[in-house]
Formats: C-alpha cells, structure tokens, sequence
C-alpha cells in the first residue's frame, strides 16, 4: 500500500496507525516506510505499508495493490506506479482522477463526511482508514480502535471512532 498527500493530512500517522494494527492485533507481519517533501507541513508526502501474513524481504513499495491520494498532485505524481488492477482510493473534493490509470478508481467525499458530521479535519485520515478497511478488509476496524486507543487522549476516542465508522461506511459502496 503506498498512502501519498500532503504534510498536515495524517497520511503518515494513518500508515503507521494500519501497520501497528496489522502486526499487533492481526498478527501480520508490516513494515512501514515514509518520505517527506520540502516542507512538513503542506509538502508532499508518501508513506508505504507492506502486510503479509509471510516474511518480508524488500521493505519498500514498487507498484502497490493500493494507492491513496489525498492530493491532486501526489495522483499526479503517483497514479502510474499502481499495479494494473489495483485500488486507487482519492478524495472526490482534493483530487480529479482521469480515465488513464488502469485500476479501480474510487473517489469518495470523505473530507466532507468528516466536516458535515464531526467538523474537525483532524480526523480525516481516520476516516480514510475507514474506507480502506470498508473496501479491502486488510485488517479490522476493531483493531484500528485498538491502537488508536493506545495512541491518543481518551477525549478523542468517540470522535475517532465515528471517523473510522464513517470511513467504514462509505467504503462499502455501493460503487
């Protein structure tokens, strides 16, 4: 999985929040790798995520099953590296996805889910989490909330649960 955007987004905590779940509830084997772009925040970001339920050999991602982009510009720069037939997962308000990208593309309003229903984008990586897990089963959202529940304030909790259930929500379609 390689999750892209910009820095401020969470694309990068999300990565590592999906890594720890699958290694530590689900009992996978991840790594999880990332890079930064000129600045923190507002530069480009990429974080990879390998699970496997075997040995890990190479720890970073070459052509990723699934691609999330949060950016218009890391779909720009990212899109074509996506295995033929892989899921591509953007936001329907950041990024305008084209016709040339041989994968399923999904679009989602997941930002304005999060900002009609919750109002704080903070949690919008949480509800991209949501989706992914909604579309691709990796790992469960019981175990998402198992590590986030170790990971922030316990006044945040409901709030990052209802994320990732709206996240959840929208990822199982219809499509």
């Amino acid at each position: 999985m390689v999750f892209s955007g910009s820095g401020g987004q969470g694309v990068i905590t999300a990565a590592i929040i999906i890594a720890e779940a699958a290694v530590l509830c689900e009992g996978l084997t991840a790594t999880q790798s990332q890079a930064y772009g000129a600045a923190a925040r507002g530069g480009a970001t990429r974080s990879d995520v390998i699970i496997s339920d075997s040995a890990i050999l190479y720890p970073k991602v070459i052509q990723p099953n699934v691609l999330v982009c949060l950016t218009q510009e890391s779909y720009n720069k990212f899109s074509t590296i996506i295995r033929p037939g892989g899921l591509l997962l953007t936001d329907e308000r950041f990024v305008k996805t084209e016709k040339k990208v041989d994968a399923r593309q999904i679009s989602l309003p997941m930002y304005r889910t999060v900002m009609e229903e919750i109002g704080k984008p903070i949690v919008f990586n949480i509800c991209m989490l949501g989706a992914i897990v909604g579309l691709t089963e990796i790992v469960s959202g019981e175990s998402i909330m198992n590590v986030l529940e170790t990971r922030i304030p316990a006044g945040f909790i409901e709030m990052n649960r209802k994320s990732l259930d709206l996240g959840f929500t929208l990822g199982q379609g219809p499509f």
